[in-house]
């Protein structure tokens, strides 16, 4: 990974503040279509090469993954990844939509479930962080897929020359279940280090508000 694209310490604290402020208002927006109780946090942030993230999720997840997936354009293009374990979707989607569902109705609603899921989260994380960095952005309609790391971020085959990752681990909750997940960006350089400058700039704004109310 270039040299360029790491974060200071700073730079990843804040960026880390802007992603949770987005994922608790996705939660409202979830709890809100659920009518339950649901928590989401983000505890840790990496950038990491193509590569170095089908390592990381590899080394997390061993079975089947599901992948809601959204296009992303605007100050950044790139592409979103809301990423589960085959084996707590069905769970998911029960917490989601409903107790009482039988697993064959779980299974049958599974995939939009999981669309409408992941645009809720992803929308809520990603388009609150835009705009917090007082920019726009658009992201296509959710698709979603079964897989392995391997084929979110390398869907080619191969790496791009400088694909690099935005690694989110999320935390989730609901009604007391806790489910695992993932996000993840996928953005070229260029959108790369226009995140980093835009986030640098929030940094400067907030130190300049706070010198102002002194």
């Amino acid at each position: 990974m270039r040299t360029a694209a790491k974060l200071s310490e700073l730079e990843r604290d804040a960026l880390t503040e802007l992603v949770n402020i987005g994922v608790s208002r996705a939660a409202s927006s979830l709890r809100k279509m659920v009518g339950r109780e649901v928590l989401l946090s983000v505890p840790a942030i990496e950038i990491v090469s193509q590569r170095e993230a089908v390592t990381l999720i590899g080394e997390r997840e061993e079975g089947e993954l599901i992948a809601v997936r959204q296009d992303l354009s605007g100050a950044f293009t790139g592409r979103a990844l809301l990423i589960f374990p085959q084996a707590t979707s069905l769970e998911l989607v029960r917490a989601v939509v409903g107790e009482e569902l039988s697993a064959a109705e779980a299974a049958a609603m599974e995939e939009e479930a999981l669309a409408e899921t992941g645009n809720i989260i992803l929308n809520g994380c990603l388009g609150t962080m835009a705009n917090m960095l007082r920019q726009t952005l658009t992201m296509t309609l959710p698709e979603v897929f079964h897989g392995k790391g391997g084929g979110f971020f390398l869907p080619d085959g191969d790496p791009e020359p400088d694909g690099l990752v935005l690694f989110l681990y999320i935390n989730f909750s609901v009604l007391g279940r806790d489910i695992r997940g993932y996000i993840a960006m996928l953005l070229d350089m260029p959108s790369l280090l226009t995140l980093k400058l835009l986030v640098q700039q929030f940094i400067d704004s907030v130190m300049s508000d706070d010198a102002d109310a002194v």
